[in-house]
């Protein structure tokens, strides 16, 4: 008898592609992305009537973040199960990211300190993403055949 443990994990067909497996360090990162900025929207829902530390610019940014990181999701899930497409989305907006996180974090006073730092946690997940997708071996998965 072998315990529960034991078991092989259940892999769909995208992981087993080798996309899905290239990009299943991707999937981590992009999830972790999505789960901060969820998280973070959901603190600043918590702490809106707490204008010192919520105001219209965090409330937009963190929505924009979070819509953004649902659609790098997306574009990773579909990248995972072999679209040239969505893995050119995925490079695209994981870069444009990548910098729109670094001016919101170097620019001082335009957002809240903990917001900065929320930012860097997710700029850092993202260039993450970026070095793997970027990378020759994983690129080379999706040229034109």
């Amino acid at each position: 008898m072998t315990s529960p443990a034991a078991a092989p994990e259940p892999t769909s067909a995208a992981e087993q592609a080798p996309t899905g497996r290239a990009l299943r360090p991707v999937k981590r990162l992009v999830g972790c992305y999505l789960a901060v900025s969820v998280a973070t929207l959901v603190a600043v829902f918590l702490l809106r009537d707490h204008a010192d530390v919520v105001d219209a610019a965090v409330w937009t940014r963190t929505v924009i973040v979070v819509g953004s990181a649902a659609l790098t999701y997306t574009f990773t899930e579909g990248a995972a199960g072999g679209s040239r497409r969505a893995f050119l989305r995925l490079r695209i907006v994981t870069a444009a990211m990548t910098v729109a996180v670094a001016v919101i974090v170097a620019l001082p006073g335009l957002f809240p300190l903990w917001l900065r730092i929320e930012q860097s946690v997710c700029g850092l997940l993202l260039l993450g993403v970026v070095r793997v997708v970027n990378g020759r071996d994983v690129r080379a998965l999706f040229r034109s055949r």
